[in-house]
């Protein structure tokens, strides 16, 4: 098997990284306002929120997909009002980088989730009556003792971004050069006779990056444990 990819597969690869790392720059901070909505604030409707967050784990990837596209379509309300402005994100790499970063983004809130709530409330409050405000104890109290949640959350977040299809093709079709990433690639080459290889290919790198991006996390995250820990 030939392992050297062709220009249209290293551009699958490369629309993808691009999209992967856009989706998760976009949705961080978002995942980090909703997290701290979910843990820390009590409010009317936190429910909901919190169903909201994740519901893009539990729905099918093509029911997301759907939803994006009568929400930011250009007939929808959110994308007609956009395209006033002119931006256009359905069938636009950017509508794919918005849908990758909506299937990551239950991932990224349940790491920094699960990381603020691990954070001792007491050396914040120890902060407060030295006189720090809130802001600047959030940011550096909280946030340095988030940092493993945070790497975890980013990395995962990334690696499920960059191997999101479902609500991707829905959304922003598979355009060769402007929206096709690996899956898609992979999809319209199995419709293909004799392009065995070529899939082969892209799975290994899917593959390749998904071990490497869950190794990498782990690696950070206990990292990030020791130093905290002073070890």
């Amino acid at each position: 098997m030939d392992f050297w990819l062709s220009p249209t597969e290293w551009q699958a690869v490369f629309l993808s990284a691009k999209i992967a790392m856009w989706a998760t720059l976009v949705m961080a901070p978002i995942a980090m306002v909703t997290a701290f909505l979910l843990v820390r604030r009590e409010f009317p409707g936190k429910a909901v929120l919190n169903g909201l967050a994740h519901l893009p784990l539990i729905l099918p990837p093509v029911v997301t997909g759907y939803v994006l596209l009568l929400l930011f379509g250009t007939q929808g309300p959110i994308g007609a009002v956009l395209q006033d402005y002119g931006i256009v994100l359905a069938f636009r790499w950017t509508g794919a980088a918005l849908a990758a970063g909506v299937m990551a983004f239950p991932l990224m809130v349940r790491a920094l989730r699960l990381s603020l709530e691990s954070v001792d409330a007491r050396l914040e409050q120890a902060a407060a009556t030295l006189g720090a405000s809130p802001a600047w104890i959030f940011v550096t109290v909280t946030l340095p003792l988030m940092l493993p949640g945070i790497l975890t959350g980013t990395i995962l977040a990334f690696a499920k971004a960059l191997g999101e299809f479902g609500a991707t093709i829905t959304f922003a079709a598979n355009i060769p050069g402007q929206t096709q990433t690996i899956p898609s690639a992979i999809y319209a080459l199995l419709q293909v006779p004799g392009q065995e290889n070529a899939v082969a290919r892209l799975v290994l790198i899917s593959v390749v990056i998904a071990l490497t991006a869950l190794f990498l996390s782990e690696a950070l995250a206990h990292r990030a444990r020791k130093k905290l820990e002073g070890k």
